[in-house]
C-alpha cells in the first residue's frame, strides 16, 4: 500500500523560467529540490569547479597539510589506514597517489572486514610501530578510535585523522559532550567548531581536499589534483551522499572525467562491465562500478580493488577487473539466496511483527546489511538480519524514517554486546541466546503504528503525456546527476487508459503498455519494469481476470490506472520516440 504526495514548494515559476531560459516544468523541479535563490539556481543548472569550497576552511586542514609536508621532507615513513568499502578504497587511493606524487615514503593498510572489523585497530597500530612507521594517516575512519589513537601516541607515532563520520558524544544533563581522539590533527567537517560550509561530504572528498592543499603548499599545479576528482565522485555516489552543493559539482565533473579516464584500472573495470565509450551516469557509479569495488571488501580483500586502480599494467588491470566482476556476481548470487530465505522466514513467522529480526545462521556477514535493506524495501518495516560471526552473532539493520534504529537498539542494550549506527542503519553483535529476546523487546518497544508501514511516494507535479516533448526531456539533462536529495523528476497522471499490454523481458516479468488519456485519442508507450505480478493482480482485483486477458489481446475497455512516471527518449533503428517509465501505479 502506498500514499502519494505532490511536492508543492511555491515560487514564481514563470519568472525563474524566463530568467534562466528553461521551461516552467524544469523550474518547478529545481524549486522542489530546495533551490531558493538565483545564485543556487545558477550553480544547480550550470555547476563549475569554481563553486567548490575552499579546503582551508576545514578545521586542522592547514595543520594536517603542514605535518604531512614536513614528514615528506624528512623522508619519514607514512602509513595510510583506510576502510574496506568504496569510500575507504577511494580515499586510500587519493591519499596514496597524491602523497606518492609528492615524493612521500608512504604505504597503506586496509582492514579485513571479518578479521579486523571497521577502521583502525590496536593490532594495526602496533604493527605500524614495529615496521618503522612514523606517521599514521587515516581516511574514512578514525574519529571514534580513542584507544587506538592513544596507543599510537604511546608508541611515539604521529597521527593525522581524515574522516567524515559523526563526532562521538555522550549526554550530560541533557547536553551533548563531544569527544575526539588525541591525534596531532583531525580533519573532519563535522567537528562542531569547523567552519567548512558543507558537512555532508564523504571521506574521499576530505582526502581530495587535503591533497589539494598539500599540492598548493608544494607549488604543484591545481590541475594535478583534478586528476583525482573522478575517484572522489565515485565515492560520493557510492557512500550515498546528498547530491547537492559541491557534491553535485564533484559528481558531474567526475563523471565526465571517468568517461575519458587515464586510469588503466578504471578503464579495465568499465570495459569489463561494457561501459567503455558510454555516457556515464551516477547510476553506473552506484550500481555497476561501486558494487564491484565493494565486493572485494565483502568477499575477499579491499586491497584487490585498490591494486586495480594503482596498477599501470593493462594485462594485470584486466585480470583484477575480471576478478572484481566475478566477486560481484558471487555477491549477487549470495544476496539473492539470502533475500529468498529471509522473506520465506518473514512470511512464515514474522508478518505480524513491526520490526523484522531475521536470523540467517549461514549467511555471509558482509551481505547482511544488503539483505536487511531489501527486506525493508519489500515490507516497508525496519529490518535486522543476523548471522553467525567468528565469536558471536553479528548483524546489520536498515530502518524506515519513523523508526530511529540506533536509539531503539540503545533501549535494548542489555541484550547486546556491541552496537552502533544512526537512525536509518545500524550494526550490532549479541549472544545467540539473546536473538529471540531481542526480537521480542524491539517489537514491544517499537512505538510503530499501522500507518507507519504505508510507503510514501512523492512526485513533482501532474503532467499530461501530451505536454511532454523531446526538448523538455533533453532539458532535464541540466538537472543531472540524479541521486539522493536530487531525485530524477517524477510526474503523476490519473485515469490513464490501458489499451494493450505485451509481456517482455528474459524472465517474462516486464510489460510494454499502449496507453492513452481521456482528453486525447493519441496513444503512447509506457514501460513497466518492476512489480509486474502486483500490476497483474491489481488489474484482476479492480476489473476482473477477463479484463486482464482482454488487455493482452488488445481489446480492453475502460481499464484505468493512476501512474507515477518519468519520461525518456527511446532511440531504435534510427527512430526517436517518447516513452513513459512507470514507477508506481494504483
Amino acid at each position: 500500500m502506498e500514499k502519494w504526495f505532490i511536492r508543492n514548494r511555491k515560487a514564481n515559476y514563470a519568472l525563474i523560467a524566463s530568467q534562466f531560459g528553461i521551461s516552467e516544468v524544469t523550474a518547478r523541479i529545481a524549486v522542489n529540490r530546495g533551490i531558493s535563490s538565483n545564485a543556487e539556481m545558477r550553480m544547480y543548472l550550470h555547476p563549475s569547479l569554481g563553486d567548490l569550497h575552499e579546503p582551508r576552511k576545514m578545521k586542522h586542514m592547514e595543520l594536517a597539510s603542514e605535518i604531512i609536508r614536513e614528514k615528506i621532507k624528512a623522508g619519514k615513513k607514512i602509513r595510510i589506514i583506510g576502510d574496506y568499502d568504496v569510500d575507504g578504497v577511494m580515499s586510500t587511493y587519493i591519499l596514496y597517489t597524491g602523497l606518492k606524487y609528492c615524493g612521500a615514503n608512504v604505504d597503506y593498510e586496509i582492514p579485513d572486514r571479518i578479521k579486523d572489523g571497521y577502521g583502525i585497530n590496536i593490532a594495526i597500530v602496533e604493527a605500524a610501530a614495529q615496521e618503522g612507521v612514523d606517521t599514521i594517516l587515516t581516511c574514512d575512519n578514525g574519529i571514534a578510535a580513542f584507544d587506538q589513537i592513544a596507543r599510537a601516541k604511546e608508541l611515539g607515532l604521529t597521527v593525522v585523522i581524515t574522516d567524515h563520520h559523526d563526532i562521538p558524544f555522550h549526554e550530560e544533563n541533557g547536553k551533548k559532550q563531544y569527544r575526539i581522539p588525541l591525534a596531532d590533527a583531525i580533519v573532519n567537517p563535522k567537528q562542531h567548531d569547523c567552519l567548512y560550509p558543507m558537512e555532508g561530504i564523504c571521506g574521499a572528498v576530505v582526502a581530495f581536499k587535503l591533497i589539494q592543499v598539500l599540492y598548493e603548499n608544494l607549488g604543484i599545479k591545481a590541475e594535478k589534483a583534478g586528476e583525482l576528482l573522478e575517484f572522489a565522485a565515485i565515492a560520493t555516489v557510492c557512500d550515498v551522499m546528498d547530491l547537492v552543493d559541491e557534491n553535485r559539482t564533484i559528481v558531474q565533473y567526475g563523471l565526465k572525467k571517468a568517461e575519458r579516464t587515464k586510469n588503466i584500472g578504471l578503464q579495465a573495470l568499465l570495459r569489463e562491465n561494457k561501459l567503455e565509450d558510454q555516457h556515464l551516469s551516477a547510476y553506473h557509479f552506484g550500481f555497476v562500478v561501486g558494487p564491484c569495488i565493494n565486493a572485494s571488501g565483502r568477499l575477499e580483500s579491499a586491497k584487490l580493488a585498490l591494486r586495480l586502480f594503482l596498477t599501470d599494467n593493462e594485462k594485470v588491470a584486466q585480470e583484477y577487473a575480471k576478478d572484481l566482476k566475478e566477486l560481484n556476481e558471487e555477491r549477487k548470487e549470495l544476496t539473492s539466496e539470502g533475500i529468498e530465505k529471509a522473506c520465506e522466514l518473514v512470511e512464515k513467522q514474522y508478518m505480524e511483527d513491526s520490526v523484522l529480526v531475521v536470523y540467517l545462521e549461514h549467511c555471509h556477514e558482509s551481505i547482511a546489511g544488503i539483505i536487511a535493506g531489501r527486506i525493508r524495501e519489500r515490507y516497508n518495516k525496519p529490518a535486522i538480519v543476523l548471522t553467525d560471526g567468528e565469536e558471536h552473532v553479528k548483524g546489520s539493520g536498515r530502518s524506515i524514517e519513523e523508526y530511529p534504529m540506533s536509539d531503539k537498539l540503545n533501549e535494548c542494550k542489555e541484550l547486546l554486546l556491541k552496537f552502533g549506527g544512526h537512525p536509518l542503519a545500524a550494526g550490532l553483535s549479541l549472544k545467540k541466546e539473546n536473538i529471540e529476546p531481542l526480537r521480542r523487546a524491539l517489537n514491544e518497544k517499537s512505538g510503530l503504528k499501522e500507518e507507519d508501514f504505508i510507503k510514501k511516494v512523492s512526485f513533482d507535479m501532474v503532467l499530461p503525456f501530451e505536454d511532454v516533448t523531446c526538448t523538455l526531456i533533453q532539458e532535464f539533462d541540466l538537472l543531472e546527476p540524479f541521486g539522493k536529495s536530487n531525485e530524477k523528476p517524477s510526474f503523476a497522471l490519473k485515469d490513464v487508459q490501458l489499451v494493450n499490454a505485451k509481456v517482455i523481458g528474459k524472465n517474462k516479468n516486464m510489460a510494454r503498455l499502449t496507453v492513452k488519456t481521456r482528453s486525447s485519442n493519441q496513444v503512447y508507450t509506457a514501460m513497466l519494469f518492476r512489480e509486474f505480478e502486483a500490476f497483474e493482480q491489481l488489474i484482476c482485483e479492480k476489473y476482473g481476470e477477463e479484463s486482464l486477458k482482454r488487455l493482452y489481446e488488445g481489446t480492453a475497455e475502460n481499464v484505468l490506472l493512476d501512474f507515477v512516471f518519468y519520461p525518456n527518449v527511446n532511440e531504435f533503428n534510427g527512430n526517436t520516440t517518447i516513452q513513459f517509465i512507470i514507477q508506481h501505479f494504483r
